[in-house]
């Protein structure tokens, strides 16, 4: 995994002259190539792509991901309507919510977009209120344990997503109660999913599921496809995913009786390589045991390193050739926010430019004001041009929806 100076022949330390730092950038090219990876390794099914929105929801990735031929699925009734003032049409949209309020149901089947049922009492409420004039889909539980880390393993049985695929009687019981028209079956076993085994084991159960239902248009096999992280990091082989579940799946099409669409949902995969962190070395204070490097973000930039212990590659922007040290790249929050722990480096000294590798998924997008810090800027490098998307924030915006009250 090189270390690029240069995106699209734009100059990073550029974009900090131009747009400060902290900043994050996104390489749109590589996230249309993304896309097409998915494409062509699922070139043998009528596959449809719903970018998982959660993982980076700026309006302008929203609009490249559509203009690169995918969807998206929206686990918010906010990220549906993001996914409308960027273009996409209510039918390329699937709703995925967990727990919410039935009003926010009703708002997204106003909206004209297709409903994941994930819970019996949602499927009741549902019923009531709709019975089977609407097409819905269900999100099954597999019981399957996978993922990366406890937190983004999203199948197994204590998961509070979906329905257990052990209560698909009565599941059954409450499609044939109100006549539900159930046109698709969901499941999503967790995020850093390596290999096709996990996803055959999740498709078996999909496809034993899917013989109860008669109406079914796809199925939705969901995300997880791994990326690199670490140097010599293994990521999912996608051709190999491709085949191995496309080939299942036509032949499980054999058995229903007709051709469905195979749905997936990638998040990560599609724009975590894409985007970069760009910050700047604040301090370099030395100790008798360790070397800090502190700069100008932290864990309310780029929370995953705290809450997920995510590895993410840091270089020396400024100083690419120099003598290496071991540094913790540590951030200026009120909180241990260690970025990068006993990371090589070359020198750093105050003032270098640091880049934050693999920072486009789950980065912006979980983002806060702690400390009442500002949040960065976004940029979007395409066709050799960089194009802010979101500026920086001001103090104003701080205060923009507090009430001053006199006392």
């Amino acid at each position: 995994m090189p270390n690029p100076s240069h995106i699209q022949g734009v100059e990073i330390s550029r974009l900090a002259d131009q747009f400060g730092t902290p900043l994050y950038i996104y390489d749109g090219e590589k996230i249309v190539s993304q896309v097409k990876t998915l494409q062509e390794a699922f070139s043998t099914v009528p596959l449809k792509i719903k970018y998982a929105t959660k993982a980076l929801s700026n309006i302008n990735i929203l609009k490249l991901i559509r203009k690169a031929g995918a969807g998206i699925d929206a686990v918010s009734i906010e990220e549906a309507k993001l996914g409308m003032l960027a273009g996409f049409s209510s039918e390329e949209i699937m709703y995925t919510p967990s727990g919410v309020g039935f009003e926010e149901i009703q708002e997204a089947v106003e909206l004209g977009i297709m409903i994941n049922l994930d819970s019996l009492p949602l499927m009741e409420q549902f019923g009531r209120a709709y019975g089977g004039s609407l097409g819905a889909c269900i999100r099954i539980n597999p019981h399957i344990m996978a993922g990366g880390n406890i937190k983004i393993s999203v199948g197994h049985k204590e998961s509070k997503f979906g329905i257990s695929i052990e209560q698909l009687p009565q599941i059954l019981d409450v499609v044939e109660k109100y006549q539900l028209n159930i046109v698709g079956l969901h499941i999503h076993t967790g995020s850093d999913i390596l290999d096709a085994e996990v996803f055959l084991k999740g498709g078996n159960v999909l496809f034993e599921a899917a013989m109860k239902f008669p109406n079914l248009k796809f199925l939705d096999f969901g995300g997880g496809f791994k990326v690199a992280y670490k140097p010599h990091d293994v990521a999912t082989d996608v051709m190999e995913v491709g085949r191995a579940v496309s080939s299942a799946f036509q032949e499980f099409c054999k058995t229903y009786g007709r051709q469905l669409e195979l749905w997936l949902e990638p998040g990560k995969f599609l724009v975590s390589e894409a985007g970069y962190l760009l910050v700047k070395a604040n301090v370099v204070k030395e100790t008798p045991t360790v070397t800090f490097v502190g700069v100008d973000s932290g864990l309310n930039h780029l929370i995953r390193p705290m809450m997920y212990d995510a590895y993410h590659s840091v270089y020396n922007l400024s100083n690419p050739e120099g003598k290496k040290a071991k540094y913790n790249v540590v951030g200026y929050i009120c909180e241990t926010d260690t970025i990068a722990a006993h990371r090589e480096l070359t020198e750093v000294k105050q003032g270098d430019l640091l880049v934050i590798k693999n920072a486009g998924a789950y980065g912006f997008s979980m983002a806060s004001n702690y400390n009442s810090r500002l949040r960065p800027a976004e940029v979007l490098i395409w066709e050799g041009k960089p194009i802010l998307i979101r500026r920086r924030e001001e103090f104003e915006d701080l205060i923009r929806h507090q009430e001053i009250c006199e006392f």
